[in-house]
C-alpha cells in the first residue's frame, strides 16, 4: 500500500511537471506614456479565461515602472489570443494616436512569449461614433423573460412595409441586437449593418424583404447562449413569448418556413441549438464563427448522435483564421463532416464559409452578411 502511494505520488508530480511543461508562462506588456502612477489601474481583456473572457474590468496588470504594465498567464499550448487594454471600463479603452480603438490585440504563444504593446491615449473615440440607421426601427424596451434579465429588442422593418399593408413578411431573429444595425449601440462602435445589407439586397431582388428582430444580450451572455437552464429559459423566450408578440404585433409570415434565426460565436451556437432543437419552429439557422466546440464544449455529438430523419433545414456556417477563429475552426469543420454524415447536402441544405485572415470580429461578419443572407432567404 506504502509502495502504491509512493508511486501514485511520481505519477502524480510527472504529471504536474509535464502540464507546466507544455504551458508555459507567457507575458504582456503594454507601454502608455500618458500614465505613469500606481494609482492607475490598467486591466487587460482578451478571448480565454486567464484574460477576463472580454470583462472590462476583472484582470488588472502589474505596474513595473516607466510607463509599463504587465501581465503574466499560462495559455494552452500553440493558443491564438485577442486581447484589449482597458482602464477599467470600455468607455476608457486603449486609443491609437489619432483617439481611434486599437483593433483586437493578438498574440501566439506556439512562437511569441512576451509581447509588447503601445497605448497612447484611453477614453471613448474621440470621432465620436454617430448611430446611423437605414430605414425604420421599433424599440421594445426591457422585455422579460421567465428566469432571465430583461433586455431591450429592436425590430427593423423593410422600406415597403408601411406602403403595402396586405404584405406579410418573413422574420429573421438576431442574437446581440445592440451589434447589428446602430453602431452607437455596439459593443466596439462597429455594426454588422445589417440594415444597409437587407435594404440594398431587398432592392436589387437579391432577397425577399424582410423583417428582423434584434435581441439584445445581457450580463449573462455567455449562459444564455449555451446549453444549460439560461440556454433553455432563453430559447423558451424566444418561442414563447418574443415570436408571439411580434406574430401579433407585426404582419409576418409566422410559419416555419419563414422563420430564420442568426448570431455569431455564441450566438451562432444557440441559432443552431434552436433550428436543431425546434426545427417545428425555424427552417433555417445563421452561424457566423459558431462556438460548437470551445474549451470543454462540444454540440457536436448533438447532431451525431441524432436518431431521428433527416431534417427539413436550411443552416449557414462560416469562420475564419485568426486569433480566437484559429481555436473554433476545428468546431465548425467537425460540424460540417457531421452535417455531410446525415446526408445534408452543400450548398443546398447548408453553406460553409470559410474566409482567410478573418477575425472575430463585426466587420467581419458583416462582410460575410450579404452572402450569408442570400443563401438563407431563398
Amino acid at each position: 500500500m506504502n509502495t502504491f502511494k509512493t508511486v501514485s505520488f511520481i505519477l502524480a508530480i510527472g504529471l504536474l511537471i509535464t502540464c507546466q511543461s507544455t504551458s508555459k508562462l507567457v507575458k504582456i506588456q503594454v507601454f502608455t506614456p500618458s500614465l505613469n502612477d500606481t494609482t492607475s489601474i490598467v486591466y487587460i481583456s482578451g478571448d480565454i479565461d486567464a484574460l477576463g473572457s472580454w470583462s472590462a474590468d476583472k484582470k488588472a496588470m502589474s505596474f513595473v515602472g516607466n510607463h509599463l504594465w504587465e501581465k503574466s498567464f499560462r495559455p494552452k499550448p500553440n493558443a491564438s489570443i485577442e486581447y484589449k487594454f482597458t482602464l477599467g471600463s470600455w468607455q476608457k479603452e486603449g486609443l491609437d494616436k489619432q483617439g481611434h480603438p486599437f483593433a483586437n490585440f493578438s498574440i501566439n504563444t506556439a512562437s511569441v512569449k512576451i509581447k509588447k504593446d503601445t497605448i497612447y491615449q484611453w477614453g471613448q473615440a474621440q470621432n465620436t461614433i454617430v448611430g446611423q440607421i437605414t430605414g425604420q426601427v421599433v424599440y421594445h424596451k426591457q422585455m422579460q423573460g421567465e428566469g432571465l434579465l430583461a433586455r431591450d429588442v429592436i425590430v427593423w422593418l423593410p422600406t415597403d412595409y408601411d406602403k403595402n399593408t396586405d404584405k406579410k413578411y418573413p422574420v429573421l431573429y438576431m442574437h446581440d441586437g445592440q451589434n447589428l444595425i446602430d453602431p452607437k449601440t455596439s459593443s466596439f462602435g462597429v455594426d454588422w449593418q445589417a440594415d444597409e445589407t437587407c435594404d440594398s439586397l431587398i432592392k436589387i431582388g437579391k432577397i425577399p424583404p424582410v423583417i428582423i428582430v434584434g435581441i439584445n444580450n445581457t450580463a449573462d451572455r455567455s449562459l444564455d447562449y449555451s446549453p444549460g437552464t439560461k440556454g433553455e429559459a432563453y430559447m423558451n423566450f424566444i418561442i414563447n413569448k418574443l415570436k408571439p408578440f411580434i406574430d401579433a404585433t407585426y404582419r409576418t409570415k409566422p410559419d416555419r418556413l419563414h422563420t430564420f434565426v442568426g448570431g455569431s460565436s455564441m450566438g451562432g451556437l444557440i441559432s443552431m441549438m434552436l433550428v436543431w432543437e425546434h426545427s417545428d419552429i425555424f427552417l433555417g439557422a445563421l452561424c457566423m464563427s459558431p462556438a460548437f466546440q470551445y474549451q470543454n464544449f462540444d454540440y457536436v455529438p448533438k447532431i451525431t448522435s441524432e436518431k431521428a430523419p433527416k431534417k427539413d433545414l436550411k443552416i449557414y456556417l462560416d469562420i475564419g483564421t485568426v486569433g480566437l477563429e484559429s481555436q473554433l475552426e476545428p468546431g465548425v469543420i467537425a460540424m460540417v463532416n457531421a452535417l455531410n454524415a446525415k446526408g445534408y447536402l452543400s450548398n443546398k441544405d447548408y453553406f460553409y464559409v470559410r474566409e482567410a485572415q478573418a477575425r472575430h470580429a463585426e466587420a467581419d461578419w458583416a462582410r460575410r452578411l450579404p452572402n450569408a443572407l442570400i443563401f438563407l432567404l431563398n
